[in-house]
């Protein structure tokens, strides 16, 4: 009897001795993926979203730390890292709020940068040619309770993001990212742009 113990004992410490590792090795690919894709100056893509309300939803994204510019065909969404305004064209308005982690994430497909490195537990596997790392929240309460992300195992750039939130899952793929020199000033809306839009205040 003290024999099988001890043998379950030494397959438990072996399980969790190799979970630890494999936590530390997608933690070491996302910290990669995190300084390339947080370049000092800015980066640019393409991206695509489904499984949301909205249906499909394309276009392309500035980021700079964590803030956020976002063109789509139906409007453009700014985020200086507290605001976000959402330019609608079909009604010509303007809707300003603060929004939360989850809110972030649905137009921020990079917003898994900061996310994974506090309230998260991580695995990870391998196979053609991709890491797909997959974060599981510690906490029920989070936004945003689980995210699977498709890394380049060559490049370290990210090419597929689903997330969990509300009981639904949504997808985002991302393309032709480039490295760039971007203002601040670009991630904040100037109403200016928009002599004719109505300005609402959802905060």
């Amino acid at each position: 009897m003290k024999k099988s113990i001890i043998t379950l004992a030494c397959a438990l410490l072996a399980a969790i001795t190799v979970g630890a590792q494999n936590a530390d090795k997608a933690k070491a690919v996302l910290d990669k993926t995190a300084a390339l894709v947080g370049n000092k100056g800015g980066a640019s893509a393409h991206f695509t979203m489904t499984g949301n309300k909205a249906g499909t939803i394309a276009g392309d994204i500035a980021i700079k730390g964590n803030k956020f510019k976002a063109t789509t065909a139906d409007g453009t969404f700014w985020y200086n890292g507290n605001t976000q305004w959402a330019y609608v064209k079909s009604t010509d308005e303007v809707n300003i709020s603060t929004p939360n982690e989850g809110q972030q994430a649905q137009m921020n497909p990079y917003s898994f940068i900061n996310l994974y490195k506090n309230g998260y537990d991580l695995s990870m596997t391998t196979a053609k040619g991709n890491h797909e790392i997959h974060l599981k929240a510690k906490d029920a309460k989070r936004k945003i309770k689980e995210v699977f992300i498709t890394v380049n195992s060559k490049t370290n750039l990210p090419s597929k993001v689903r997330m969990l939130q509300g009981g639904k899952w949504s997808t985002i793929s991302i393309s032709n990212f480039k490295k760039a020199n971007l203002s601040d000033a670009m991630f904040t809306f100037n109403p200016k742009d928009y002599p004719d839009a109505e300005i609402v205040d959802l905060r």
